[in-house]
C-alpha cells in the first residue's frame, strides 16, 4: 500500500469512527420518542403513555427531554413487584411519579424536581410507575387509592 493509500484508509477509519461516535453521543443525549405507546384511563381523562419496558428504556426515561403534552406520560414497567425508587439526574421537566399497583391502584405519587438525585420510592412493592407532568394529578383530584385503567391493570 502506498502512502496516498495508506492516508486514505485512515482518513476513512476516523470518518467511520467520528460518524459512529456521533450516533452513540445523539442516541444518548435524546429523548426516547419512538417507545411503543398505550392509552390509560383515569376516571374520565385518558392519558396517552409511552412504555419503558427493558432495562435500557427505563433506566433512560424521560431524561433531556424539554417538553411533554400535558395528557402525555411514560408508564415504567418491571418484571415483578419490587419497592422501585426513582431520581432525577438529567430530566429536566419536573414531574410526579404515580407507584402503581397491578390492579392499577395508585399507592403513593411523589412530586420530584428536577436535576436532582434525591430517591423518591414506592411504599410497598409494586411493578408500574407512571411518570406525568408535575401538577396533572393533583390537578384531577387524584391521589394515592385511585384506580387507573388500561391493558397492564386488565385481570387484576
Amino acid at each position: 500500500m502506498n502512502a496516498m493509500n495508506l492516508r486514505s484508509a485512515s482518513l476513512s477509519v476516523l470518518v467511520i469512527g467520528l460518524a459512529l461516535l456521533a450516533g452513540t453521543a445523539n442516541a444518548q443525549g435524546s429523548p426516547q420518542l419512538e417507545l411503543p405507546r398505550i392509552k390509560l384511563t383515569a376516571d374520565m381523562y385518558q392519558i396517552d403513555v409511552q412504555l419503558a419496558q427493558t432495562p435500557e428504556q427505563r433506566e433512560f426515561g424521560l431524561m433531556f427531554r424539554k417538553q411533554m403534552p400535558q395528557p402525555e406520560g411514560m408508564l415504567f414497567v418491571f418484571d415483578v413487584p419490587t419497592i422501585q425508587c426513582f431520581w432525577m439526574k438529567n430530566t429536566i421537566l419536573p414531574l410526579t411519579a404515580a407507584f402503581v399497583a397491578d390492579d392499577g391502584t395508585i399507592v403513593n405519587l411523589a412530586d420530584m424536581a428536577p436535576q436532582t438525585t434525591d430517591s423518591h420510592c414506592s411504599t410497598r412493592p409494586v411493578r408500574y410507575v407512571l411518570e406525568m407532568n408535575q401538577g396533572w394529578f393533583a390537578k384531577r383530584a387524584i391521589k394515592a387509592g385511585f384506580k387507573l385503567g388500561g391493558k397492564p391493570f386488565e385481570g387484576h
